[in-house]
């Protein structure tokens, strides 16, 4: 009779603490699937927002907001496309106000507004798909950094590295642009991919690829409880500059020092590679310029210093174009005809051209997107320490 009476207390026990717990969670509207590809390349997206005026769809692949419509349920739809295959940013905006898909896991790492992904793929897949080829790993890395903080960084070993304790590997420092994190090479430039597929087919070396993070005053601000700073005027202002002479001392003094204490790597110049989108472009270019015994392959994707520039700080560069012609094994410059920076790229790679300094150039459709950087870096990897 006493276990009958206590197995009942026990079941009225579980039945209202499920009770109380349903209770206390928010309500539940509507499964929402956001968003859904369809095998013609169509993509629907939805929001649910009941209360909501206006939704309207913002993509990149598409050149302006696309209104919704509201269904009976209060979820907004929309089906646009088809769509090129690739990876895009896209968002809501709500009555004025952008907001990222909820329904969607896939995210843009930024230190601003995050942007929601989707992933369109290709009849066949394309370069930076998941494909059934050996994968390497994706580390996580923190290291001692200036002024008493703690950097941060996103570390990709090719597949294999763990198998044998002996083999030694080059490196790739790889610099997102402004506003991006450590994380958007891996997550939006999908590097970790993209190099999988090149060394399952042959044709990239099996190389780690260092990704830092390039706002090293914002994670100051941030560690020592101060704001962010805002970012510099102009590319080339004087805080740019600055700016750059930061990370670039942090590069050199602590993360190559980190890096090649902790991986297996090879530790000369002819085995270290650096290269930068955007802002991460221009730092690329002022590292690699001052310290030339350091790289042997600099790649510049969406990026260039003006003649100013070079005149006043990087003189030794095309004064001596023969020597900087040996000391560098590939000098790579890429730009979409629509980028904003094209116009000041082009005007770089005259000047360089004037005074006899090789480089290899492509210049891409498109603008000044992480779509183009996916190309940019599939083409460099194929050359790196060959």
């Amino acid at each position: 009779m006493q276990i009958k009476i206590a197995s009942r207390l026990l079941l009225l026990l579980i039945m209202l603490f499920i009770s109380s717990y349903a209770m206390s969670q928010p309500p539940r509207g509507p499964l929402v699937v956001s968003p859904q590809i369809h095998p013609d390349k169509k993509v629907t997206y939805r929001y649910q927002a009941p209360s909501a005026k206006e939704v309207k769809l913002s993509a990149q692949f598409e050149k302006g907001p696309v209104a919704m419509t509201k269904e009976a349920n209060g979820i907004w739809s929309v089906t646009v496309g088809p769509v090129k295959p690739d990876i895009y940013p896209y968002n809501f905006v709500v009555d004025g106000i952008s907001v990222m898909d909820p329904a969607n896991v896939a995210f843009f790492p930024n230190e601003r507004f995050k942007a929601s992904l989707v992933d369109i793929p290709g009849d066949t897949p394309l370069i930076h798909a998941l494909k059934d080829v050996p994968h390497g790993a994706v580390s996580y890395e923190y290291y001692p950094s200036v002024t008493g903080t703690t950097g941060s960084l996103v570390v990709y070993t090719p597949p294999g590295y763990d198998k044998d304790a002996s083999k030694k590997y080059p490196v790739f420092y790889l610099i997102g642009g402004t506003t991006d994190t450590e994380e958007t090479w891996f997550k939006v430039g999908r590097a970790n991919l993209i190099l999988d597929n090149l060394i399952a087919e042959g044709k990239a070396k099996p190389m780690i690829i260092v990704m830092p993070y390039g706002n090293i005053e914002a994670r100051i601000a941030e560690e020592k409880g101060g704001p962010k700073p805002a970012d510099p005027m102009g590319r080339e202002s004087e805080e740019a500059v600055s700016r750059a002479k930061t990370f670039e001392a942090d590069l050199v003094k602590n993360v190559l020092p980190y890096i090649e204490k902790n991986y297996r790597t090879v530790n000369n110049k002819d085995n270290r590679a650096i290269g930068g989108f955007s802002r991460g472009g221009g730092q690329t270019l002022r590292t690699a310029f001052s310290n030339m015994d350091k790289f042997s392959w600099v790649c510049s994707y969406s990026a260039y210093l003006s003649p100013k520039e070079m005149e006043s700080s990087y003189k030794p560069i095309y004064e001596n174009a023969s020597r900087t012609n040996q000391q560098l094994k590939l000098f790579w410059i890429s730009v979409g005809n629509e980028d904003f920076l094209y116009k000041s790229t082009v005007e770089f790679m005259d000047f360089l051209k004037a005074k006899n300094v090789n480089y290899k150039s492509l210049v891409t459709d498109g603008g000044h997107t992480w779509m183009n950087t996916k190309v940019y870096l599939t083409q460099t990897a194929q050359l790196l320490f060959k």
